[in-house]
């Protein structure tokens, strides 16, 4: 996929309250992510999915809803998901939010030259 398509994927991907709710959840967390394939909870070197539903829909348990909406951000390469037995250990792809703010502060810097 070219640049402007991967940029295009990580836009829309934006596009929707719930997932970017999730994806500032995640980025002020320093480690990853786990929940169990039933809305489990477990602990790994910070918090788990199911706290990350329960900061977004205010239930102890991950739901269908919130799992689409983070396998839309895993697709845009915004977050990584890996798999540990029975758990999902999701965090932010640091590499493509810096890829975003690049291009963003570079159009901004356009737009300084210009006026």
């Amino acid at each position: 996929m070219d640049s402007s398509a991967d940029l295009a994927l990580m836009f829309k991907a934006l596009g929707d309250k719930t997932r970017v709710q999730i994806l500032d959840f995640l980025r002020d967390r320093c480690s990853p992510v786990a929940v169990g394939e039933e809305g489990d909870v477990h602990l790994i070197d910070g918090p788990s999915v199911g706290e990350v539903c329960c900061h977004i829909t205010g239930k102890d348990k991950i739901n269908s809803t919130i799992s689409f909406h983070i396998n839309e951000l895993r697709d845009a390469g915004l977050i990584h998901v890996e798999r540990r037995g029975k758990y999902m250990i999701c965090g932010v792809n640091r590499v493509a939010l810096a890829r975003l703010a690049d291009y963003l502060n570079h159009d901004s810097k356009i737009s300084e030259e210009c006026c």
